[in-house]
């Protein structure tokens, strides 16, 4: 079920000026603190590919059935059984499992609004918007504040009285080797608990509320009809992470284990679900360092577009005058923006580089400037044309033999002999 109403707005030229203003401000923010973080995103990936290298090179696996004294200190890698004595649960709804950690996760039934917009401009450089709120019911595990709404009335959402929460053991074994919270923080491998319908009765008898409960779909319902949903109805689902197989590595301290301080900065403790080995966690942890680095880039360069676009955005305002004018200018701001956004990120990448890693950009240089002089020197080469081989001399021509002259005593010199 849901139903819309129509708002159209209007802005004047210098409205529309006045506005860009703004923007150029924030577009000058988002380029500063992206070229922030582009040269913080370099360095952080340094220091944890170094990190990373330097935990490979150091760490040392032990068995898992009993602690080493002499590992004291040391970074270690270990496998096995994680075992617990304790159950995690939840009391609000009396759940409980075998497991090391029981997630809540819950949903409101709840009304929400979307809008969409289509903006036209006018001539003068004004702008007309003509925006449709669409308001619908739907479960969501946020609340949405209805009061923020163009038309919250009947629109009405209540408060979220129950929210999602974790419940974790506060302590585990692995073998000979306690685990206290930072190393159970990031066990994964979260499963889905189906909830049985037999239990229905359990968690009526922990639940303090006066709304209905029941068991519908391995989830708890609280409300007067599952198959009609009213707003304010509750979905609480679960899951787990069980007990099993994890691999740890870190420093050991006592029968604990702390993270690791490497010398290039970062600090190690790392756990992964099942037996892994050690070159294959550090292998692991390297590609997610070079994933989120390249993440980070990406991000990094479009919000710099944005930044761009929005610190040029007057000029298209001002040639809005004459709409179509103002459509094209736009559009050259825009592309400006885009290579603005590539040139300056490539930039601030690469002087991150030769700040943070100095020796290898001077040997990425030298290699280049290398090759670029190989090319260009065999390609002068070819273009030479190769020398032609010497002709063979050859004998010059016999003398012609003397004329015979028709006057006794002359030669052919014309001189007269006797």
């Amino acid at each position: 079920m849901s139903d819309s109403f129509t708002e159209v707005t209007s802005v004047s030229w210098f409205g529309r000026i006045k506005r860009s203003v703004g923007a150029v401000v924030i577009g000058l923010v988002l380029i500063v603190a992206m070229i922030v973080l582009l040269f913080w995103n370099e360095g952080r990936a340094v220091t944890t590919a170094r990190s990373l290298a330097e935990g490979a090179s150091a760490v040392v696996s032990v068995p898992a059935d009993r602690v080493d004294a002499a590992n004291d200190g040391k970074l270690i890698h270990v496998s096995g059984a994680v075992t617990t004595n304790a159950t995690p649960s939840d009391p609000d709804f009396g759940i409980a499992a075998q497991g090391i950690r029981l997630v809540r996760g819950v949903e409101m039934y709840q009304w929400k609004e979307t809008s969409q917009s289509e903006t036209t401009k006018k001539l003068g450089g004004g702008e007309e918007t003509v925006t449709t709120y669409t308001y619908e019911k739907t479960w969501d595990d946020r609340a949405i504040d209805s009061s923020d709404f163009r038309k919250p009335d009947g629109h009405a959402n209540p408060s979220m009285a129950i929210r999602s929460q974790t419940f974790q053991v506060p302590a585990a074994r692995l073998g000979g080797f306690d685990l206290d919270q930072p190393v159970l923080n990031l066990m994964s491998g979260e499963q889905t608990l189906s909830i049985r319908p037999d239990q229905a009765g359990s968690i009526r008898a922990a639940f303090q509320g006066s709304t209905r409960v029941s068991v519908v779909d391995g989830r708890v319902y609280l409300g007067n009809n599952p198959s009609s949903p009213a707003v304010g109805d509750y979905r609480v689902t679960y899951s787990l992470v069980p007990v099993g197989d994890a691999s740890i590595i870190g420093q050991q301290s006592g029968s604990k284990f702390v993270a690791y301080q490497t010398v290039a900065g970062d600090r190690l403790l790392m756990v992964d679900a099942g037996t892994v080995p050690a070159d294959q966690m550090f292998a692991d942890a390297i590609s997610t360092n070079t994933m989120v680095t390249w993440l980070l880039r990406v991000v990094g360069i479009v919000v710099l577009f944005i930044g761009f676009a929005m610190l040029l955005s007057w000029m298209g305002v001002l040639a809005d005058v004459i709409p179509f004018v103002g459509s094209i200018v736009s559009f050259g701001t825009g592309l400006v923006a885009f290579l603005l956004a590539i040139v300056v990120g490539a930039a601030v990448i690469a002087i991150a580089w030769f700040w943070y890693r100095p020796l290898l950009s001077f040997a990425i240089f030298g290699g280049a400037a290398l090759l670029a002089y190989v090319i260009t020197y065999l390609r002068k080469q070819r273009a030479v044309p190769s020398a032609a081989p010497a002709a063979p001399r050859q004998a010059p021509p016999p003398e012609a033999p003397p004329t015979s002259s028709s006057t006794p005593g002359t030669s052919s010199t014309g001189k007269i002999t006797w």
